[in-house]
């Protein structure tokens, strides 16, 4: 509808050229003759539909305005949000290296652990089978004392 009325001004004002275009000239000058009645209807009729285009031309600037100023706000949220993801994203990876460095430190510790363990059981069985060998062999000197002593000796 704002396009009609637009077309209508500009009609009214090409209309309003061809009136003095085609109005009848005095004689040795760039004066014409007008009917002033038919002049100022015309200009009327332009004051008539002016004001709607101003007010619409003022809204359409205003809703301009609006859609700059959400465009700019949901761009400042867009990158908000992605610095946001950006620092998740950091925080994350610095999270799954420490884990990282931890589990690297648990497996090293177990290991060790391991390793005493191994050497301990080993020293502890050594100490059992020294013991049990030295029983053994006291058992042993025993059991020929008696056999001696059986034989009389």
């Amino acid at each position: 509808m704002g396009n009609i009325e637009n077309f209508e001004v500009l009609n009214i004002i090409d209309e309003l050229e061809n009136y003095i275009e085609k109005s009848s000239t005095i004689p040795l000058s760039q004066k014409v003759i007008i009917n002033k009645e038919d002049i100022l209807e015309l200009i009327k009729q332009i004051r008539i539909k002016l004001p709607d285009e101003i007010k619409r031309a003022e809204w359409v600037k205003q809703e301009k305005q609006k859609i700059l100023i959400e465009a700019k706000q949901d761009a400042e949220t867009i990158i908000m949000e992605a610095e946001q993801r950006i620092n998740n994203m950091v925080n994350e990876s610095e999270i799954v290296k420490k884990a990282e460095k931890m589990a690297a430190e648990i497996i090293s510790a177990a290991q060790t652990n391991a390793k005493e363990i191994r050497l301990g059981s080993k020293e502890y069985a050594d100490e059992l089978l020294g013991n049990l060998e030295n029983n053994v062999e006291n058992l042993l000197n025993l059991i020929k004392n008696n056999r001696n002593e059986l034989k009389g000796h």
